[in-house]
């Protein structure tokens, strides 16, 4: 199942894409009496009765109504992250390397490397990215498959990892690299407004086998600059949340990007930044494209 966060009439809603994936079931219509309007009412909300009731609708054993997809303006799955996105950072060899060479900053050592991107709104698909060039012209993108925590955890085993993902989405660590190198860790250039985009959906964990083998991919201007699979993660995600659950606490809602193949601009020789009117598109085909124009 595919959530979506939409607006219909100027009104926020939350709903699922019908198998054909042309029409909305609006979760307001299935679960009459409860106005849900962000992502982070289903993610705590949505237990094994109400994935019973999701499951008949999205199978057509309803009498829900269909919107027409046409009809609404579709919004970002998660508008406002509850905290700061929990980043990995050089999760596949091959970025590893291309990271090495052009950041200066940079020492790749043995363990996982971690850090957080803030986010006070997420981009969703078709918004607009809002270049700085003023602070830094060397804009980059990221592609990255983001995890959805589903429930309370700590201390949570690799074997039981699955039980605490609410889904998945696209995610895009939008970067700015000056800024990145020239304070040797990576907090502030990935954090100014607009440089999250994630979309355009969460996929329900249940749409995929675990662990995860899915490709991910990015465009610029319609060529192909990203392409690997997470199957070669150097952490895979139930490492990553046993790892990161150590003695702290993952919350519904937290999103976890989980690294970028190489192909990034600033792996290029000579660096390839995003400049304004380049549109980037990010891809996993299990759960859509995530499309970002820089302006």
């Amino acid at each position: 199942m595919k959530f979506i966060r939409y607006e219909k009439a100027g009104k926020a809603e939350i709903g699922i894409f019908n198998k054909e994936e042309n029409g909305i079931l609006p979760l307001s219509r299935i679960f009459p009496g409860f106005g849900i309007s962000i992502m982070q009412q289903v993610i705590e909300g949505v237990g094994e009765n109400e994935e019973h009731q999701l499951r008949q609708a999205y199978c057509g054993e309803t009498d829900c109504p269909v919107l027409p997809v046409g009809e609404v303006k579709l919004l970002a799955p998660i508008e406002r992250p509850v905290h700061d996105i929990l980043c990995v950072g050089v999760n596949y060899q091959d970025h590893r390397e291309e990271a090495a060479e052009a950041l200066s900053a940079f020492q790749a050592g043995p363990e996982t490397v971690y850090f957080t991107k803030r986010a006070i709104r997420i981009l969703g698909s078709g918004e607009a990215i809002k270049a700085r060039p003023d602070l830094d012209e060397q804009l980059d993108y990221e592609v990255e498959l983001a995890v959805i925590i589903g429930k309370e955890g700590k201390d949570i085993p690799a074997d039981k990892a699955e039980e605490y993902i609410f889904g998945y989405s696209v995610f895009n660590d939008i970067s700015s690299r000056r800024i990145q190198n020239r304070h040797g860790q990576w907090f502030k250039g990935k954090s100014l407004d607009t440089y999250t985009a994630m979309g355009p959906v969460v996929l329900h964990k249940s749409a995929l086998p675990f662990p995860v083998e899915a490709d991910v991919k990015s465009f610029v201007n319609g060529e192909k600059r990203q392409g690997s699979n997470t199957r070669v993660f150097l952490a895979d995600i139930p490492q990553i949340i046993e790892d990161l659950s150590k003695g702290m606490t993952l919350e519904p809602g937290d999103i976890i990007a989980t690294g970028t193949p190489a192909g990034v601009g600033m792996g290029s020789n000579p660096p390839r930044f995003m400049k304004k009117g380049d549109e980037v598109v990010c891809e996993i085909p299990q759960i859509g494209r995530l499309v970002n124009r820089v302006e």
